[in-house]
């Protein structure tokens, strides 16, 4: 018996078996890179750090104002660096005996300040325990960003114990991968100078972190961008493509057009990863440009940074938003006319300008718009004034009494379609950023007979849309209602111009939007169709997910947006939740949408402007011959029963003739666009 206790009290003894190494502190100084507080370790039970033995917490006491300026990272001997903290706590002070372990699942970044307790931390201590030598040098890596608010650390300690966390393994993705190094720490402004490599062997072939980089290996220059995403754990990140001698270096990444500039949307706050990227698809397939994108998984300097979308930018391009160049000296004439990119975001007298109308629904908000193209930099002050002043005569003639005038009132200013359209992707989504922030317009150049009206999009930022949120009762509705477009009532942090609550007065304005979305309800928006592509994304992300959770281990735990409701803790369960979520809201918009469909043929066909359409023969067996009556056919495009894009043709003339031997027999939908932003949407049946 007596035997028994001591074996049973050694067992004890060594599952709970730890060492401690305590080290100083002293000023945390702003705006230096790094600033390093070492420990020490020496006399470990055994040189290599595992299962076995290895770092368990790291303790700390910061006496430190604002603490979200500070990133706090442990360092190893070997080198290897996990990030403990960053961006946390935002205005409040300090850091009271906090300790970071992986053995709770108490995530240090939903807690607030002084964090007195046992936190998770935002990387894994577990990557540390790699079978190094523990015994030498430990660092307590302090960066503040931000000037102003100097701290100090009192002191801190590190644990070394049995049953430690070890090293997360990634080995292949069926994703494409993505992999960044930097000599530097990557903040948001300026960009620093990095390498990027991508390995992508094709769909439905696995990428291995051993292959050899096959779609991009070459310089970038990084920066952290975003607002509010910024400040959450997983960094979005904007790239430019350099040459070797760092010049700007277009290039085509996993498929997409030739450009530079690219961004990386980080998804912590989107647990179903697709939240832009089906805001985005819908867009595309209703005829407009959305940025394109793709899924990856991504390294930054060597440690696991879960899921992200390599995304197109926003910028005018033939392939992207395609209007006219416009350069500093083409300040006169036609020249002057376009393009332009603008957007109701943050804005000042610098990146643009305020409006001379407010919003007609709060009569006391200023308003302004900011430039995006031409950039505030570069944009001429004759550019500056035309663009100003296109604006105000379309508030002007949008706020008068003649505003709903065929002719002469708002649509001799705006193209309906776009403006239709963006309307339709944002109140489906519930976005409360989309008429108020991230909200872009677009104007190209005029040509000697028609003036080139101002279109809506691309659309842009979904991450804090198709959900329940708790900011304002209109985001907050568990039964699928409220107009995001009112997004003034909920004093925002950027008001919207509301330019729709006066385009919704005019009834002929209602009527189309009740028309496009009648229409696209047979298709793109079906709930079928839109299930199909929740349901087939979620499959192929399905492995991918499990890396992303187990690195950021946010899964079943609210971080990011402020929900409402409460938050699964599977994939399956974030996938369920997202597709009930959009059966609700279509089911309230299909209930609540204003306009009145009576003379729209809901049986496919659409007919927005007044356009005299030629389609024959109907059916069509190899060929579809279209003419349109005084105007000229700028895009064709074909759709399947889906709202799948099937083919688009570039055209340049009133009569098109559609080839029909490869496409299969069933119903399908041809949108037309014309020059002078018309366009119509007829239904098409193949047979043979």
């Amino acid at each position: 018996m007596k035997k028994f206790y001591i074996l049973t009290l050694l067992l004890f003894c060594s599952s709970y078996f730890a060492q401690t190494f305590s080290g100083s502190g002293g000023v945390i100084t702003d705006n230096q890179q790094n600033i390093d507080f070492p420990i020490t370790v020496s006399g470990l039970n055994q040189n290599t750090i595992n299962a076995n033995l290895g770092v368990v917490q790291v303790c700390l006491n910061i006496n430190h104002t604002w603490d979200s300026d500070l990133k706090v990272s442990l360092v190893a001997p070997d080198g290897t660096s996990v990030v403990l903290f960053s961006g946390i706590g935002g205005d409040q002070d300090n850091f009271s005996n906090t300790c970071l372990s992986q053995s709770t699942t108490n995530l240090i970044g939903n807690n607030s300040a002084p964090f007195s307790g046992t936190f998770k931390p935002q990387e894994s201590i577990g990557n540390l325990n790699n079978g190094q030598d523990g015994n030498g040098i430990w660092i307590l890596r302090i960066v503040d960003s931000t000037a102003q608010d100097e701290g100090t650390l009192l002191d801190w300690n590190i644990t070394f114990g049995t049953n430690a966390s070890i090293p997360f393994v990634f080995t292949s993705s069926n994703l494409p991968i993505v992999l960044i190094t930097t000599s530097g720490t990557i903040v948001d402004e300026p960009p620093i100078i990095g390498t990027m490599k991508i390995i992508d062997n094709g769909a439905g072939a696995i990428n291995y972190l051993t292959d050899t980089p096959n779609n991009y290996n070459g310089k970038i220059s990084i920066e952290i961008r975003g607002n509010y995403s910024q400040t959450l754990p997983q960094k979005p990140y904007k790239i430019t493509t350099l040459n070797a001698d760092e010049t700007e270096n277009n290039v085509s990444l996993l498929g997409m057009p030739q450009e530079h500039d690219w961004a990386l949307i980080a998804n912590y706050n989107d647990k179903v990863f697709m939240r832009n990227q089906l805001a985005c698809k819908l867009f595309n397939e209703m005829g407009h440009y959305a940025t394109r994108n793709k899924h990856c998984e991504v390294f930054v300097n060597g440690s696991y940074q879960g899921i992200f979308l390599l995304n197109e930018t926003i910028k005018r391009d033939a392939n992207r938003v395609n209007i006219a160049k416009l350069e500093p000296t083409e300040n006169s004439g036609l020249d002057v006319t376009g393009g332009y990119i603008i957007k109701n975001d943050y804005w000042n007298l610098t990146n643009g300008w305020q409006l001379n109308h407010n919003p007609i629904d709060h009569p006391d908000f200023i308003v302004g718009l900011a430039y995006q193209y031409p950039r505030p930099d570069l944009i001429s002050t004759e550019q500056k004034t035309y663009i100003q002043n296109f604006i105000d005569q379309f508030e002007t003639v949008l706020y008068s009494s003649n505003f709903a005038d065929p002719t002469n009132g708002y649509k001799k200013y705006i193209g309906e379609t776009s403006f239709l359209d963006y309307f339709l992707v944002n109140e489906l989504s519930r976005n409360n950023d989309g008429f108020k922030k991230s909200c872009y317009f677009h104007k190209d150049k005029d040509s000697s007979t028609s003036i080139a009206k101002m279109k809506a999009g691309p659309v842009w930022d979904f991450d804090w849309a198709w959900k329940n949120i708790n900011e304002c009762s209109i985001f907050s509705a568990t039964d699928g209602s409220g107009w995001s477009y009112l997004v003034n009532d909920c004093n925002p942090d950027v008001n919207s111009p509301g330019w729709y609550v006066r385009l919704l007065q005019d009834p002929n304005f209602q009527n189309d939007l009740r028309c496009r979305w009648n229409t696209l309800r047979t298709s793109t928006l079906s709930l079928s169709y839109l299930n199909n592509y929740i349901d087939q994304t979620a499959l192929y992300l399905n492995q991918a997910q499990e890396r992303h959770f187990e690195k950021w281990g946010n899964l079943g735990i609210p971080t990011g947006t402020p929900e409402v409701d409460p938050d699964p803790n599977t994939f399956a369960g974030q996938i369920l939740k997202f597709k009930n979520w959009i059966a609700t809201r279509i089911a309230w918009l299909d209930a609540n949408l204003p306009g009145d469909a009576n003379s729209c043929s809901l049986n496919g066909d659409q007919q927005i402007a007044d356009i005299t359409i030629i389609m024959q023969p109907n059916p069509a067996s190899d060929y579809l011959q279209i003419k349109v009556a005084d105007d000229t056919i700028k895009k064709i495009m074909l759709f399947d029963i889906s709202g799948k894009l099937i083919s688009e043709l570039q055209e340049n003339t009133n009569e098109v003739t559609i080839q029909l031997k490869d496409i299969t027999n069933g119903i399908y939908f041809c949108k037309i666009e014309t020059d002078n932003d018309k366009s119509s949407i007829k239904k098409v049946m193949v047979m043979r």
